[in-house]
């Protein structure tokens, strides 16, 4: 008769995980730091938005509201200070001429920016890194050293005091930075789809334009708002390069209002100004939030 025999004792080895690997962390300490992070952006939304709503009710305020009960609400709203503002203070004008030179500068630097940073990304030749770092050192420049010799350029060729003349210097004032982000996002987009058109025969022009530039649509959006935002609230430009009062930018026409409505005492229509000049620019955030947020994380996460 066969006796089977029981297995013999595994020995089983202690491992000592070493201390803070292994080990969840826990749910306390989680709950912490989560609670703490949205603690401080609660504080931050804040601080930002308060501002702003505190800027909007008082542009609806009559001048005695805005001393006397400044936190409070408006009696009813006033929008007499708004007509007042765009057309006694013509800030009509200025919203005008700052929509062509902002618009004609925005066009500009987006077509000329990603037609640079494409080559630069895809294309390999003698002093491509030279050309891609002199836009980046051109990020680094200050303004503030350019301003005199950039003055008597602009005046020899004679574009001072024209609206085209500041186009052409706000689109040289933003290139470094639009060809910055637009090479990095180039070289993460797919290069077959561009080998697989030159195969069926398209040219350059027109696989970039036609083919690479609609599939970098989110890092367009991205830098033309970073471009919208430098370009429509840029004063220093403008103030030494515009100095005809018939073709102001907004902001100098709201340092002019600040002047001017100082003397007069005219606060709610300084505030109604005010708004007025900042309202186009939280429109084009909200409405193109996504696209921003798209935009800079499409790099990250090819």
């Amino acid at each position: 008769m066969k006796t089977t025999e029981s297995p013999a004792p595994v020995s089983v080895t202690k491992v000592d995980l070493p201390a803070g690997r292994g080990r969840p962390k826990p749910k306390s300490e989680g709950r912490a730091l989560n609670a703490f992070s949205h603690g401080i952006l609660v504080v931050w939304a804040v601080m930002v938005v308060m501002p702003l709503l505190w800027a909007v009710m008082t542009s609806f305020k009559d001048d005695r509201s805005i001393f006397s009960s400044p936190w409070s609400l408006p009696d009813r709203l006033h929008f007499d200070n708004w007509s007042r503002a765009w057309t006694e203070a013509n800030m009509s004008d200025y919203f005008l001429n700052t929509v062509l030179v902002v618009g004609g500068s925005l066009i500009g630097t987006l077509v000329l920016g990603s037609m640079a940073a494409y080559v630069l990304a895809r294309f390999d030749f003698p002093g491509n890194r030279f050309v891609y770092y002199l836009f980046v050192g051109g990020m680094s420049f200050p303004i503030m050293l350019a301003l005199v010799p950039l003055f008597y350029v602009v005046n020899n060729m004679g574009l001072l005091n024209t609206i085209h003349g500041l186009i052409l210097v706000y689109i040289a004032y933003s290139l470094p930075f639009t060809v910055f982000f637009l090479t990095a996002f180039f070289r993460t987009l797919p290069t077959s789809v561009a080998e697989a058109a030159f195969v069926d025969g398209a040219s350059h022009s027109r696989t970039f334009f036609q083919i690479m530039l609609p599939m970098a649509k989110p890092g367009l959006i991205s830098v033309g708002i970073f471009n919208f935002l430098g370009q429509w609230n840029q004063y220093m430009l403008p103030t030494v390069l515009n100095t005809d009062p018939d073709k102001r930018v907004l902001t100098q026409g709201l340092v002019q209002l600040a002047v001017s409505q100082g003397y007069k005492g005219d606060w709610s229509g300084l505030f109604a100004g005010l708004v007025m000049a900042m309202l186009p620019v939280l429109a084009a955030y909200i409405v193109f939030q996504r696209q921003v947020v798209q935009g800079l994380t499409a790099g990250a996460l090819k």
